[in-house]
């Protein structure tokens, strides 16, 4: 299925090529690629925006996660009914965020993997743990 990716802002570089294979990879070694996938890159901005509105939190963060699936056990993929079910969620990357905090100690695009990998497990609930 697909990977939809959406970079509207423009407070940071984002290299779209690298970002969608390396989250085609991860999507491949979780065994999810029969699953769409939406991925957002936004701003401190973009990101506090959601934030406030989802979390009640006003400020900027790394990531945020929305499931498609409810009631998934941990560690079980969704058990899709119909062709529309195969949708694992969105995640939303605080890019200008991840930047900042990346400047001079880490791959920006290996940090961006991180988060990614750690959001796409927890849309279907999964853990390192």
């Amino acid at each position: 299925m697909s990977l939809v990716l959406r970079v509207p802002q423009r407070a940071v570089p984002v290299r779209r090529a690298p970002l969608r294979s390396r989250v085609e990879l991860l999507r491949a070694v979780l065994g999810v690629r029969d699953f769409d996938l939406g991925l957002l890159c936004v701003d401190n901005e973009g990101m506090q925006r959601l934030n406030r509105a989802y979390r009640g939190d006003d400020r900027p963060t790394d990531v945020l996660s929305f499931p498609f699936h409810e009631n998934v056990k941990a560690g079980e993929l969704p058990r899709p009914r119909s062709r529309d079910d195969y949708n694992l969620g969105d995640i939303v990357l605080g890019v200008e965020y991840v930047f900042q905090r990346c400047r001079g100690d880490a791959d920006y695009y290996d940090a961006l993997t991180a988060w990614s990998d750690q959001s796409l497990k927890q849309l279907f609930r999964c853990s390192d743990r």
